[in-house]
């Protein structure tokens, strides 16, 4: 019998972090282990309204992620009067006989849960003194790009020798005349030319960026900070470092799959995983009661499985996947104690927080201040599934991402900060159960992290 953990968390909802990852058309290229029933949820509607301004959404699950819908909507000034209320025609049958008045306002968690219980589509009325949202209106086309120019390159073959070689300058996609507010470049670009002979053929590369701080460089000399920011990329891609531990009340032999998303790709992994299939990879091993797991190609005895899984860079967007909406911030200072605390709520035993967090210092400590957010198992399974070839399996799986955040940034956490993170019920997040530490069961502990870059 295969278990998945995707199976049996398939109730949780899969929009947010993966949301911009595409479901494959074809069937033979779905993951294994979805349930049918996730496509045929009836999906509710939610109608915002501003005066006499409405737009119609998707309703949110929870209440900070709708109070992140109307501030993007109305994005109202700090310092203006800003409420949300659901007339009392259109809320439950439950709520309105809470209230006598003509409206339910909306101030947490409990109250939109009961708002929202039992009704396919919610009204919420927005109340605030600041500005009518602007009309939806397409911007004007942008200029077209020049993706081309002519340029002259001066070098100087031996002391007193010197030519000019006149070559054009190509980009796949940067525009070379003009910076990101639009304004046109004027000046100097200054770069790396490699001239490579190889008999009668001589092959030019030229690479170049524009400076965006030039305190200590001549003014001529100028970096596009959006070349500087795809080579950190390459240099430093988000890379998602998980840790596969099997615990079993009795030895056996085991086949643990991992299958990818087509927007994934498999990086490292020890013991080594054999591939079975495009983006589908397996261990075999023998579990034995205290964790222990001999993996017999490379006849060596382990505790966890460790790989290391690579997202594609293009759909990594930090600001979008960190967000006062769906995450918490706070100081470096204060992160570390409060993540080994949240982590002994989710069940994890001292020592293996203590390993955690101390083999993770290097990253965490590389930022001042720290945004973070746990992925619901039916997310993490959507990009990286699991199954093992055992009868009654238990999955936990803890997934940790984060970034660092700028002091100016932090003050859009104002909301979302260690307080709000303290008030979360992590273990219903990633559908921790009593049995998880039930040692007659049958379990599957994954913890993994990964810094969004």
């Amino acid at each position: 019998m295969i278990l998945s953990p995707a199976a049996s968390n398939a109730s949780l909802p899969s929009q947010g972090f993966w949301g911009r990852f595409k479901t494959p058309k074809n069937k033979e290229q779905q993951l294994p282990h979805r349930q049918p029933e996730m496509a045929l949820a009836r999906q509710r509607l939610l109608t915002l309204a501003f005066g006499d301004m409405e737009t119609i959404r998707m309703l949110p699950p929870t209440f900070m992620e709708l109070d992140g819908l109307a501030r993007d909507w109305v994005k109202p000034p700090p310092d203006v009067m800003y409420s949300l209320r659901v007339p009392t025609e259109f809320a439950s049958l439950h709520a309105s006989r809470l209230v006598a008045g003509p409206y339910i306002y909306l101030t947490g968690e409990d109250s939109y849960q009961i708002a929202t219980m039992g009704v396919q589509g919610l009204r919420v009325e927005i109340v605030s003194d600041g500005p009518p949202p602007p009309e939806d209106e397409p911007p004007p086309p942008p200029p077209p790009p020049v993706l081309e120019m002519p340029a002259t390159f001066s070098l100087e073959l031996s002391p007193g020798q010197q030519v000019a070689l006149d070559t054009t300058v190509t980009s796949d996609e940067l525009d070379m005349a003009r910076m990101e507010d639009g304004t046109t470049v004027d000046g100097s670009f200054w770069g790396k030319l490699d001239i490579v002979h190889s008999g009668d053929t001589h092959q030019m590369e030229f690479s170049g960026t524009r400076l965006t701080n030039t305190e200590n460089v001549s003014t001529d000399l100028i970096v596009d900070a959006r070349v500087i920011n795809k080579l950190a990329a390459v240099a430093k891609p988000s890379t998602a470092k998980c840790h596969l531990s099997v615990l079993a009340p009795t030895q056996q032999y085991v086949d643990v799959v991992l299958s990818l998303s087509p927007y994934w790709k498999l990086g490292i992994t020890w013991p080594p995983a054999e591939p079975v299939d495009e983006n589908k990879f397996k261990y075999f091993v023998r579990v034995h009661p205290g964790g222990a797991m001999e993996h017999f190609e490379t006849e060596t005895t382990v505790t966890s499985l460790y790989y290391e899984a690579v997202p594609d860079p293009a759909m990594v967007e930090p600001t979008e996947f960190i967000s006062p909406r769906n995450s918490y911030a706070m100081s470096f200072q204060d992160f570390v104690p409060h993540l080994f605390n949240v982590m002994g709520q989710l069940g994890l035993s001292l020592r293996a927080r203590t390993d955690f967090v101390q083999n993770n210092m290097n990253a965490l400590t590389q930022h001042r201040n720290i945004a973070y957010r746990f992925m619901s198992p039916a997310k993490i399974a959507s990009a990286v599934d699991i199954s093992v070839t055992a009868e009654n399996c238990i999955f936990t799986r803890l997934f940790l991402m984060f970034r660092g955040v700028s002091d100016d940034e932090m003050t859009l956490f104002s909301g979302a900060g260690e307080k709000e993170a303290l008030a979360v019920n992590w273990r219903a997040h990633v559908a921790w159960t009593e049995h998880s530490k039930d040692p007659e069961q049958f379990r599957v502990l994954e913890i993994s992290i990964l810094e969004v870059t």
